[in-house]
């Protein structure tokens, strides 16, 4: 496995564990996070913010299916599961770009759909 992905491994890990200090150590200082429909955060303090939703409970479980490297960037595809506060269980698949400056991801694009 190359570099980069691993480290977008040790990201899926601090997620799924809510480790902020471990996720944010893959990123960088301006690293950008869009959730297209939902937010657009800029900055590794509003990331922090979103490392564990509100409206959420416990960490997610993430299951990274494939990662595709092109260039500067890595894909992740895969499937997880959270537990809304008040909806109960939210099962999604995602599609994430990690895309990178030097050795530091400074680019996150997190595509998640709803499934049942």
């Amino acid at each position: 496995m190359s570099v980069r992905k691993d480290l977008v491994q040790e990201y899926h890990e601090g997620l799924r564990e809510s480790d902020h200090a471990r996720v944010l150590a893959c990123l960088t200082e301006d690293v950008v996070w869009d959730l297209p429909g939902f937010r657009h955060l800029a900055g590794k303090a509003e990331f922090d913010s979103e490392i564990e939703n509100p409206d959420f409970e416990g960490s997610p479980t993430l299951f990274v299916d494939r990662l595709v490297e092109e260039g500067d960037s890595v894909v992740a595809i895969g499937r997880g599961e959270g537990r809304h506060k008040v909806g109960g269980p939210f099962r999604f698949a995602y599609c994430t770009v990690f895309t990178f400056n030097n050795d530091l991801i400074g680019r996150v694009e997190s595509y998640v759909v709803p499934v049942t």
